[in-house]
């Protein structure tokens, strides 16, 4: 993959890729694992509601699916009121997106010059194997409510490619979109910087400092307060809240 683009054809697709489809004018991407057979795994709040926060913000949200057309799946059905973690064919997961892999593994320079968020990590990612059974297994299990800021898509993607989970309840999750959405807020209302500079091509330099910084010690790559965890310790009970780790004990 290069710079510009994660793009990539259906005839590329490996059964354990993590892949993604841009939504709403590139503001935000829904993430799921290939499981083959043009079939996706992936965790949705609702149909169209994955950037849905349950407040008044979704007003200020646009949905992340197409508008419907009315038209039923042949294969899927009609899934537009299903939520927690679903099987789709890759035509319902992609509502009409482009298809988009997302990379693990990367190098820092890497990273930071890709400077849209939920594209890739430096995280390494398991095998392919790992991700397929920890997809399957959520599919019956659940992964547990979802939530825009620190349980969604993309973090349940990258815990199938990782097995990772985060240990605290105070922090934001392992979405690379919500962590650069995360640093563009704390670097605009960071009130310092108008002390490190002076010039207007200083004040972008340290703003683009700032937000490279921000996105790259939130990544699950460098981060310290996560723990790796077997699915199989991962059962979600219905209504739970998004999986934690707390002091080394999975918690709901």
């Amino acid at each position: 993959m290069g710079l510009l683009s994660n793009m990539i054809s259906r005839e590329e697709l490996k059964p354990g890729d993590h892949i993604y489809s841009w939504r709403s004018a590139y503001i935000y991407a829904h993430h799921g694992i290939y499981i083959g057979d043009d079939t996706v795994i992936h965790f949705t709040r609702a149909a169209g509601q994955e950037v849905g926060t349950g407040t008044f913000l979704d007003k200020l949200f646009l949905s992340s699916s197409p508008v419907p057309t009315g038209a039923i799946c042949e294969r899927c059905g009609d899934q537009s009121h299903l939520h927690g973690v679903i099987k789709s064919c890759i035509d319902c997961f992609l509502g009409g997106g482009k298809l988009y892999i997302f990379e693990y593994g990367v190098s820092p320079a890497f990273f930071v010059a890709k400077a849209r968020g939920g594209t890739c990590t430096l995280a390494a990612s398991d095998p392919a194997e790992d991700a397929l059974h920890r997809a399957k297994s959520l599919l019956d299990q659940g992964f547990g409510v979802y939530s825009l800021f620190k349980n969604n898509c993309e973090d349940f993607a990258i815990y199938c490619k990782t097995g990772l989970l985060i240990q605290t309840h105070y922090s934001i999750g392992r979405s690379g979109q919500m962590a650069s959405w995360t640093a563009v807020a704390s670097t605009v209302m960071s009130s310092p910087l108008r002390f490190l500079t002076t010039s207007g091509t200083g004040l972008v330099f340290v703003a683009g400092a700032m937000y490279s910084v921000s996105r790259f010690v939130a990544d699950i790559g460098v981060r310290r307060d996560v723990i790796k965890i077997p699915v199989e310790r991962l059962i979600i009970e219905a209504g739970a809240e998004e999986p934690q780790i707390v002091s080394g004990l999975l918690t709901t």
